[in-house]
């Protein structure tokens, strides 16, 4: 009598779940899509949630020292993102080359590439620090700030550029993490750096205890402690083996042929970050021209929208990873299935945000602040940016789908367009020609993203991205 064959039972949402939030060993480019996608999506999500409370928590913090301190912190996050847009080029370029290599089952490989993206990240690190520390006044006065921010506001900038080293591999080694498909233990890093800088920020901003009263640059310094814990955890696991990605003493090593193609392939990747960012720099040098008090309710305003969408763009790296991996397997049609079933669930989520954030944005704004020359332009932000979100949901996964495929040009050419050519001239028009100042700045970011998507939309469906080979 032949053997009955008894199927394997499927697993339930819940156990998904967990399995997801534990860490999973299965292989992306077989069985069930949806399946995939939540096994990714879930600790990515969870990891963004954190790091986004983490922005919503520093800032009902810094508020509480008023709108000088508040603007320090945006001007100084506005620049910041120059630093974040090296960091974010590298890692999607890691992510992308760790993930083919996966898919290729060469696991040797994927810690060669890891390797050689610290080794480059923290070249270009040191590039910005000493420069950060020494020019920190001069960079606030650039940005517009009047002399009572900059005397006070001068160490947090000092500390911020100084430590970005710390920002650096924090990025690069979860986006080996992501890449290999170990969303997990991003999310557990994430976690634990972020929870120490909560526990620290009022602590050394306020003067808790036995620790010094430092105002608003302690909250530099419990971000820089948090990060680096961080940072230090990541390295126990990737040399601990506890990864798909195990970083042996073999592997330390500098090869310059994988170190060009990360460079090569990040470039584009970087100008990609540094033309979104640079554009959000622009930004607030408008809104600046109207005030210490419209940089703090921008800052406010910005960083409760950041708080909501953060988790979508940890959606969107399910789809870098899926897109990678299964590209890595020869799997395009499955890499292309991927990435609409994400954008579907990307936009369920941000729809939901933008009914909340366009009906109650003051009874959030005040959670906050009450100061009457801060909530209202921190309301307007809320209000204005969340009529977009329904086009950032498709807009992002598409931009992380051809930078999980190695494509990094096609997304800069369309940032090139979309915030150069676009949303800057549109700001600066809105804001100064048709006097609608800063609710005229807001205005722009919704309406440029339409834009921006409609033309990744169209190079997405061209598929020149399948091809692409790193």
């Amino acid at each position: 009598m032949a053997a009955s064959i008894v199927p394997r039972p499927k697993n339930s949402i819940w156990q998904s779940l967990v399995e997801a939030v534990r860490g999973t060993q299965q292989d992306f480019t077989e069985g069930s899509i949806s399946r995939a996608v939540l096994l990714l999506a879930t600790p990515m999500v969870l990891e963004m949630l954190m790091e986004s409370l983490f922005g919503v928590v520093d800032i009902f913090w810094v508020t509480r020292l008023g709108a000088n301190a508040v603007a320090t912190v945006g001007l100084t996050e506005s620049m910041l993102t120059i630093v974040f847009s090296v960091a974010l080029g590298i890692s999607l370029s890691t992510t992308a080359m760790v993930a083919r290599r996966i898919g290729e089952k060469d696991e040797r490989g994927a810690a060669t590439a890891a390797v050689q993206s610290i080794v480059l990240g923290i070249g270009v690190a040191l590039l910005f620090g000493v420069p950060g520390i020494l020019f920190a006044s001069r960079m606030l006065q650039l940005m517009g700030a009047p002399a009572d921010v900059v005397a006070t506001g001068h160490q947090y900038t000092a500390i911020v550029f100084g430590g970005n080293i710390v920002v650096m591999l924090l990025f690069l080694n979860n986006a080996i993490f992501r890449g290999a498909g170990d969303a997990s233990i991003a999310m557990r890093v994430l976690w634990v750096s972020n929870l120490i800088n909560l526990a620290l920020d009022p602590c050394f901003i306020f003067g808790l205890g036995p620790f010094p009263a430092l105002g608003v640059t302690g909250a530099a310094v419990s971000t820089l402690i948090g990060r680096s814990s961080g940072v230090v955890y990541q390295f126990w696991i990737l040399r601990r083996g506890h990864s798909r990605v195990v970083i042996r003493r073999e592997n330390i090593r500098i090869v310059p042929k994988v170190i060009g193609t990360l460079v090569r392939v990040s470039s584009t990747g970087v100008m990609q970050f540094l033309i979104a960012h640079t554009s959000w720099i622009l930004l607030v040098r408008i809104i600046s021209a109207f005030g210490s008090f419209a940089v703090a309710g921008y800052t406010i305003g910005i960083r409760i929208f950041m708080f909501v969408v953060l988790p979508a763009w940890g959606l969107s790296g399910a789809a870098a990873t899926m897109v990678g991996q299964n590209l890595g397997a020869h799997k395009p049609e499955r890499a292309v299935k991927s990435v609409y079933l994400t954008s579907f669930y990307n936009a369920v989520y941000l729809g939901v945000i933008a009914i909340v954030l366009i009906s109650v944005p003051n009874w959030i704004v005040g959670f906050f602040t009450s100061d009457p020359r801060v909530a209202p332009i921190a309301v307007d932000c809320l209000r204005i940016v969340a009529y977009g979100n329904l086009v950032y949901a498709f807009g992002m996964v598409i931009v992380q789908a051809f930078n999980g495929a190695g494509d990094t040009v096609t997304p800069t050419l369309i940032n090139i367009v979309g915030f150069w050519l676009f949303e800057v001239p549109l700001a600066w028009a809105l804001a100064f020609k048709a006097d609608m100042k800063v609710p005229g700045v807001f205005a722009s970011i919704p309406i440029a993203e339409v834009l921006i998507t409609l033309l990744g939309f169209m190079m997405f469906v061209k598929g020149g991205w399948k091809r692409k080979k790193i």
